[in-house]
C-alpha cells in the first residue's frame, strides 16, 4: 500500500500541472492562425469540439452524478458563457489586426477590469494601493499598445485589434464575475455548459460553407478543441486544488511569455524595445493586485516606549512558627501524591 502523497508533492504535481496548462493556452494563437477559418468559424468548432471531449471527461469521472446546478447557477453559468465565448471571437480578431504578442500581452489587463467591475456592482473595496497598481498597469498598457502615428492616420485596424483586445478581456472578466458566484458545481461541468451555450449562440454567425477548403485546417480546429478546451482546462482546475494563489499568480505568466515565444518562432513577430518596457509593469501590477501587494514604502512603526521596571517591595517579615508536637505517621507509611492527570 503506497503512502499518501506529502503537501511538498502535491504542490510540486500541482506547479508542474498548471505549467503546462499555461503552456499550451500560449499556443493557442498559433492554433487559431493555422486553421485558416474565421474567427467565428473557429470559436464555433472549438466549442464543438470542446463540448464533446468535455463531455466525454465528466462522463468518465462521474461528474454529472450529484451536479449541484440549480435554476439560478444554470443561468449564471450560461450568462457567464456567453461572454466567454464572445470573448474568444474578439481575442481571436485582434491577432488578425495586431499579433499575437500584443493582443496577449493587452489582454492579460484581465484582473484589472475584474477589480474594476467587483467594485462597481458589488462595492469591493478598492483600496489606494489598487488605484495605484491600475496606474502601473495603464503605464504599460499604453507602451505595449506602442501606438505610431502612422496608426492614427492609417487605415485604423491596428487600433481596431487593440480595441477587440481590450474588450475581450472585459468580456472576460464579466465572465469571471458572473461564474465566480456558481458555487457547488464542479468547474468542469461550468465549462462543458459554457461550450454548449456557445454552439448555438454562434451558428448565425458561422460561414459553414467556408469550411469545406479548410484541408489540414481542422486538425487545428479539433486541437483547440480537445487540447485547449478539455486538457488545458482539467490540467487547470486539477492544479488549483494543491497550489497556494500566490504561485498560480505567478505561473500564469507562463502565458503570455510562451505566446510572444511562439509569434516571434513561427511568424517573426517581436515587439519593440519600447513595447517590452511595459510588459514587466502589467506583470508587476498584475501581481501587486493578485496578491494585494501594498503600493510603496511601508510606514514605520512607531517604537514601543518601554516597560518601566516595578519598584522592589521592601521584604515582608514572616514569624518563625512556634514548633508543636510531630505528627505520628500513619503505620503504612506516607500517603502518596495522587499522580497528575495527564492525556494521551
Amino acid at each position: 500500500m503506497s503512502a499518501a502523497p506529502t503537501g511538498a508533492a502535491l504542490e510540486r504535481k500541482g506547479t508542474l500541472q498548471l505549467s503546462l496548462a499555461m503552456a499550451l493556452s500560449g499556443t493557442i494563437g498559433v492554433f487559431v492562425v493555422e486553421s485558416g477559418a474565421t474567427p467565428f468559424n473557429v470559436v464555433f468548432f472549438r466549442c464543438v469540439f470542446g463540448a464533446v471531449a468535455l463531455g466525454l471527461y465528466c462522463l468518465a469521472g462521474g461528474f454529472f452524478r450529484d451536479h449541484g446546478f440549480t435554476r439560478h447557477k444554470v443561468l449564471l453559468t450560461c450568462l457567464g458563457g456567453v461572454f466567454i465565448v464572445f470573448n474568444w471571437v474578439l481575442l481571436f480578431e485582434s491577432y488578425r489586426s495586431t499579433s499575437i504578442s500584443v493582443a496577449t500581452v493587452v489582454y492579460h489587463t484581465q484582473p484589472f477590469y475584474v477589480v474594476l467591475l467587483g467594485a462597481l456592482f458589488f462595492r469591493d473595496k478598492l483600496t489606494v494601493s489598487k488605484f495605484a497598481w491600475l496606474a502601473v498597469a495603464f503605464g504599460g498598457l499604453v507602451l505595449v499598445a506602442g501606438v505610431s502615428p502612422a496608426d492614427l492616420v492609417g487605415g485604423g485596424s491596428y487600433l481596431l485589434g487593440l480595441g477587440e483586445a481590450l474588450l475581450a478581456a472585459l468580456f472576460y472578466a464579466l465572465s469571471t464575475i458572473f461564474t465566480k458566484r456558481v458555487t457547488g458545481v464542479r468547474p468542469h461541468l461550468v465549462a462543458l455548459m459554457q461550450v454548449l451555450v456557445g454552439i448555438p449562440l454562434l451558428l448565425p454567425f458561422t460561414r459553414l460553407a467556408e469550411t469545406a477548403g479548410l484541408g489540414a485546417g481542422w486538425a487545428w480546429l479539433v486541437g483547440l478543441g480537445v487540447i485547449h478546451t478539455c486538457v488545458m482546462y482539467a490540467l487547470m482546475y486539477s492544479s488549483y486544488q494543491k497550489l497556494p494563489t500566490s504561485k498560480i499568480a505567478v505561473l500564469a505568466f507562463i502565458y503570455p511569455a510562451v505566446a510572444m515565444f511562439c509569434d516571434w518562432a513561427v511568424y517573426g513577430h517581436r515587439v519593440s524595445l519600447l513595447q517590452a518596457l511595459g510588459i514587466p509593469l502589467i506583470a508587476a501590477a498584475t501581481l501587486g493586485i493578485n496578491l494585494g501587494w501594498r503600493f510603496g514604502p511601508s510606514r514605520p512603526v512607531a517604537p514601543v516606549a518601554p516597560v518601566a521596571e516595578p519598584t522592589p517591595l521592601a521584604p515582608v517579615v514572616t514569624p518563625v512558627p512556634t514548633p508543636v508536637a510531630p505528627v505520628a505517621v500513619h503505620a503504612a507509611g506516607p500517603v502518596p501524591a495522587l499522580p497528575s492527570r495527564s492525556t494521551t
